[in-house]
């Protein structure tokens, strides 16, 4: 299956926010978290909020990123 390429300007739309879906995005990968409850509304914890690239915050998680194998994978995150 191929997978959509999303740029971070594509990627703000999808905020969890009016409806939206709610996508992370972390080291190149894009994940839909919107049928999490720890992502509803798009915020998690309110540390974190959906439509963003995460790489940078999660190092700072107390969990490690192997919680996103989870969540599907919806595309990749590229340049502008």
């Amino acid at each position: 299956m191929l997978k959509r390429r999303f740029t971070k300007r594509d990627l703000i739309r999808y905020n969890g926010k009016h409806g939206a879906a709610s996508f992370i995005a972390y080291q190149g990968k894009v994940y839909d978290v919107s049928l999490s409850f720890l992502w509803q509304n798009g915020a998690h914890q309110a540390l974190h909020i959906a439509g963003i690239d995460l790489t940078d915050e999660l190092v700072q998680a107390p969990h490690g990123a192997e919680m996103l194998e989870k969540f599907p994978v919806v595309g990749e995150l590229v340049e502008d």
